[in-house]
């Protein structure tokens, strides 16, 4: 997923068009609701190999941007989906889990892609990754029983079971990985080896997770195009309104172009396939709410695209 041009080519989109219709056929759709769990576990073990739980400090030590980030991400992001969910999602109680569980997660992979195209500090957003990941695995169920509890029942056993299959699992078997392999090959061979073939794989089960959640629910999505058309414009302005926030802070701050860059994107890119994963092992009999975790990126990607290029522009305007 280091590859921008992945997006831009159209190649997900084109995969997202192709799994829809092989979704029409109730073998495929099926069988492809077995591999989703699976791919996404093994999705996220290559992802958390190639984060340093202990980089956490990193992150840590620059207190002033860390707490903007943490702020916006963790006290006023979930404010706001609770305005926006309410307003527009009220009387779809599916709908409005799918909703929260999709815009209170903040990115922990591609939001990097778009630092870069941006020529954001990457150094700086990778620092983020860790705090950002442990965060949200504390705070997603507690968001979900504060801002859905009432309109959905919830099994809170099973939401924290899930959560801990769905995370912990691969985050505590990678952490084994990655120490393992450290103390018999060193740091030097793990970055040029074993960092770059997680990297490289880790693209191609996210998009074995991507093609098997939208065949698994081509039919849903397909009889109810509406689900569309009802997150299209609360997920638009929360990223308006994030967006202008950023920059406010940034200029309020006075923060370097490279900096705001990455206060923009990691308040901004949101992170669909973890919040999937919880969602399908904790609501097996809500499809509404998986559907519209697989629309998010739908309408997410490009909008990144969009804004990266457009603070780019920005810049080089300046």
């Amino acid at each position: 997923m280091n590859d921008i041009n992945k997006f831009q080519s159209g190649i997900l989109l084109l995969l997202i068009f192709i799994s829809v219709l092989l979704g029409q056929v109730n073998i495929i759709g099926l069988a492809a609701g077995y591999v989703i769990i699976p791919a996404l576990i093994i999705m996220l073990f290559l992802l958390f190999i190639q984060i340093p739980i202990s980089d956490i400090g990193k992150s840590i030590k620059n207190i002033k941007f860390t707490a903007i980030t943490v702020v916006i991400n963790f006290i006023w992001t979930p404010i706001l989906v609770f305005l926006l969910g309410r307003v527009f999602l009220s009387n779809d109680p599916d709908l409005l889990i799918g909703f929260v569980m999709l815009m209170v997660t903040p990115c922990t992979d591609w939001y990097l892609i778009f630092i870069a195209r941006a020529k954001g500090n990457r150094a700086l957003g990778a620092s983020l990754l860790p705090l950002n990941f442990i965060l949200q695995i504390i705070l997603l169920p507690l968001y979900i029983l504060i801002i859905g509890g009432t309109s959905v029942k919830l099994d809170v056993v099973n939401l924290l079971t899930s959560t801990i299959v769905s995370l912990l699992i691969p985050l505590v078997l990678a952490s084994i990985y990655r120490k393992i392999i450290l103390s018999k090959k060193g740091e030097n061979y793990f970055e040029k080896v074993i960092s770059k073939k997680a990297c490289k794989f880790q693209g191609w089960f996210l998009n074995l997770a991507i093609a098997t959640m939208f065949a698994s629910q081509g039919k849903l999505l397909i009889t109810n195009p509406q689900v569309l058309f009802k997150l299209l414009i609360p997920i638009l302005l929360f990223f308006i309104i994030n967006l202008i926030i950023g920059q406010w802070i940034g200029k309020l701050f006075k923060l370097q172009y490279e900096d705001k860059v990455v206060l923009n994107l990691t308040t901004l890119a949101r992170n669909s396939p973890i919040a999937l994963a919880i969602a399908v092992l904790s609501f097996p009999d809500k499809p509404i709410i998986a559907l519209a975790l697989v629309i998010g990126p739908l309408i997410e990607l490009p909008v990144l695209l969009i804004i990266s290029s457009i603070l780019l522009k920005g810049r080089k305007n300046c």
